[in-house]
């Protein structure tokens, strides 16, 4: 299926040339240099082949013929373009130079062997070139050693196209490609008798995998092989649709518009892609990033209208489906989680649906876990309505000077929380366990944290949890926490400036998980910052803590750790309704109690 769909991709994303995707044959590659040469065939000029990115010069990226160059020792040159060792026989500190001549001398080899099949003017001057051309002449060009971390291709003087892109060129390569040799058997994408790929190519753009890419289908091992096939033959798949696959993939992870395709969860890269274009496939992969702080980042005005649009369906429901996509219900998406293992990828997991399907799950989950923010609208830097899945996931890991701490997420989350939102399944149970122990570690429960428990207590524990200060509830574990918010605020009012720790940070993990051992002590303490209150101020602090104590008839000895989220839950909101503005205004989600519309 993830193959099947990947092949389907490929048509879809050739029929918009800035992905760059390539016909059968070719391969995108970083092209840094270009070696100009005259009619005649003798060197011009070698020149910075690269463009301005945000000021820096950066590789272009340029469709050439043949396949990533595969990792390993063996000479395999490339047909007009290479690096510099191939192409001229250069290398700037060179720790192998007769590897370097052995280089050149296959590139020239490969290169002079079809001459006679290739009536080209400009394919002759290569030739030429490569005849006559001694590599000690590359140190004459000082900007080689800059340009080195790419690859170069031929361009003749006075004309705008490259070597390779001269119809007589290319004309001869595609015929190459239609014969291609190899058994012969049924495609299990495709379903048709074709050649079959032995190996198939890299996957590149999966974070934490190696620079040249990993496979996706491979087999090194003969224990992994079946009635003595080898290799991929082992999983017939044809040669065409091997590079369909591939090619769009790469597209996905690794092209132009990865921005929009690929984001990271964790050590998990995920690939995102629609059967159609639509304006969830342009801000989906901004969204999981950053939330509704996207908005922020986004500077082009129609993909800010996109992500509103999105956004606002998320709100609204399906009457608002329509300005995202024609057809939501008709529309597929796909998720493919991707995470580095040696040589190879592992699938972390794969999902597809239709996008009013994902849109529903994604408006559940913004619904299950939507609590008033402490700071809202109209805050220096106030925090997202819609958190997104990042911010969820920096709660389960420490803090390394002031900012989380991504490589101790642990691993195992990313891919069940984003399968929990996309799916509507149940939250992973690790992530609310990750989340408490951050509670008890810092002493904090903060908008994010606040978020998890109470999406984990609605969804998983089907607590029904509010969003703002449920004063009706009579939950023993909710009412402490209220109570034990309302404790450290008159210890704050009383003491002021003179404190140096709160009962928060010297109390709060032993009052959430054994009330009975620390509220006692914790309320004759009270009684004396009480006491230096102002009269009003005093009388309300005392009316607020007697209605929180009411329905409680004593102080359970223990609290298993849904009872210490609805603690934390309690403490938030009481502490939130102790600064809510009156001019406050209404929250952009709905309550779990209320009907959906």
């Amino acid at each position: 299926m993830i193959l099947k769909s990947l092949y389907d991709l490929y048509d879809r994303l050739q029929g918009d040339p800035s992905y760059l995707l390539p016909p059968v044959g070719y391969s995108p590659q970083k092209i840094t240099f270009k070696v100009v040469l005259t009619p005649s065939g003798e060197p011009f000029a070698i020149q910075d082949a690269r463009e301005a990115v945000d000021g820096r010069p950066r590789s272009r990226q340029l469709l050439v013929p043949g396949t990533t160059k595969p990792s390993g020792i063996g000479l395999n040159p490339g047909f007009l373009w290479d690096n510099t060792a191939y192409m001229l026989g250069f290398k700037p500190d060179d720790g192998n130079p007769q590897r370097t001549t052995a280089a050149f001398e296959a590139f020239r080899s490969r290169h002079l062997a079809v001459e006679g099949d290739i009536d080209s003017p400009s394919f002759h001057a290569i030739c030429r070139f490569l005849e006559s051309w001694e590599p000690e002449h590359a140190e004459e060009h000082s900007i080689l050693p800059e340009l080195q971390s790419g690859f170069g291709v031929f361009q003749i003087q006075g004309r705008t196209e490259l070597v390779h892109e001269d119809p007589v060129v290319k004309a001869w390569w595609q015929q190459q490609q239609a014969t291609t040799e190899g058994p012969v058997g049924h495609c299990l994408v495709t379903g048709r008798v074709a050649a079959l790929a032995r190996i198939h190519e890299k996957v590149k753009g999966v974070v934490g995998a190696q620079g040249g890419g990993a496979a996706l289908v491979g087999f090194n091992d003969s224990a992994y092989l079946s009635y003595g096939r080898t290799q991929s033959f082992n999983a017939p798949v044809s040669q065409e649709a091997a590079f369909r696959y591939v090619a769009a993939a790469n597209a996905l992870l690794d092209g132009p518009k990865r921005e929009k395709h690929r984001l990271l969860l964790g050590d998990t890269t995920v690939a995102f892609w629609t059967e159609k274009p639509s304006a969830v496939e342009d801000v989906f992969a901004r969204w999981a990033v950053a939330g509704s702080q996207a908005r922020e980042e986004i500077q082009d005005e129609g993909l800010r209208q996109k992500l509103e649009a999105f956004l606002k369906a998320l709100r609204r429901g399906r009457e608002a489906y329509g300005d995202v996509d024609e057809e939501p219900e008709r529309t597929g998406f796909y998720l493919l989680g991707l995470s580095p293992n040696a040589a190879r990828l592992s699938v972390r997991f794969f999902h597809h649906g239709t996008l009013a399907q994902l849109l529903d799950n994604l408006r559940h989950h913004h619904r299950d876990i939507g609590i008033e923010r402490r700071y809202g609208e109209g805050s220096k830097r106030p925090e997202p309505a819609l958190p997104s899945l990042n911010h969820l996931l920096d709660e389960t890991c420490p803090r390394r000077n002031g900012r989380p701490d991504r490589e101790k997420i642990p691993p195992i989350l990313s891919g069940p929380l984003l399968c929990a939102v996309i799916t509507g399944g149940r939250y992973p149970d690790g992530l609310f366990s990750a989340v408490l122990r951050r509670v008890h570690a810092d002493a904090e429960v903060n908008y994010y944290r606040a978020s998890v428990i109470k999406g984990f207590l609605n969804r998983n524990r089907k607590e029904n949890v509010a969003m703002s200060l449920d004063t009706d509830r009579a939950d023993p574990p909710y009412r402490l926490g209220r109570l034990f918010a309302a404790l450290e605020k008159t210890q704050m009012d009383a003491l002021g400036r003179e404190l140096n720790a709160t009962i928060r940070d010297r109390f709060y993990s032993s009052a959430s998980a054994t009330p009975r051992s620390v509220f006692p002590r914790l309320l004759r303490t009270y009684a004396h910052h009480l006491a230096k209150l102002e009269r009003g101020h005093k009388i309300n602090r005392e009316k607020l803590v007697q209605e929180i104590l009411d329905p409680l008839s004593g102080f359970p000895a223990h609290l298993d750790l849904t009872g210490q989220g609805l603690f934390a839950i309690g403490y938030y909101h009481q502490t939130r309704a102790f600064f809510q503005r009156q001019d406050a205004s209404k929250p952009e989600l709905q309550s779990p109690n209320e009907e959906e519309s």
